[in-house]
């Protein structure tokens, strides 16, 4: 192999590598900013970003419930139920990580919300797929609440 063709083999190697960092980075940004969207109007007592956003076969755990819910039109009942109710007057979306796999990609943060004098801090893990429209679909939902050591 000459100079010539291991450098031109090593010149598209980093391209591509950095196309790669480039369109990850972009896919980050998409999903964190696809989940403040749906956070906005969630805390005006509006799910239906989420809804929109969720696929047919989302699972969704909350500490709200004994049982996971399963599939959208569950997930929409449910919303539909506290539709209006939910008023967050200042929330945070603090250190989000984006972790992308093939198809699909774990979006993992803590949200802390304030309303009347009161703080909510919870853990929320988001798995969103991408569908044959090339758009992100949530497909998994955990919420958690965050319990400091020594107060279980």
């Amino acid at each position: 192999m000459s100079n010539r063709n291991l450098s031109e083999d090593l010149f598209h190697i980093i391209h591509n590598k950095l196309d790669m960092e480039h369109l990850n980075e972009d896919i980050k940004a998409t999903i964190i900013a696809l989940e403040k969207q749906a956070l906005e109007l969630w805390n005006n007592g509006n799910p239906d970003g989420f809804i929109d956003l969720s696929a047919d076969d989302v699972v969704y755990i909350d500490p709200a419930f004994e049982c996971k819910l399963e599939g959208k039109q569950a997930l929409e009942d449910y919303y539909n139920r506290i539709r209006g109710k939910i008023k967050i007057d200042l929330y945070r979306m603090i250190n989000p990580v984006v972790q992308i796999l093939p198809e699909a990609a774990v979006l993992i943060y803590n949200y802390e919300a304030h309303r009347e004098k009161m703080v909510f801090k919870m853990n929320c893990t988001e798995v969103y797929r991408r569908n044959s429209f090339n758009q992100w679909k949530i497909v998994h939902t955990h919420w958690s609440f965050i319990q400091p050591a020594g107060k279980q």
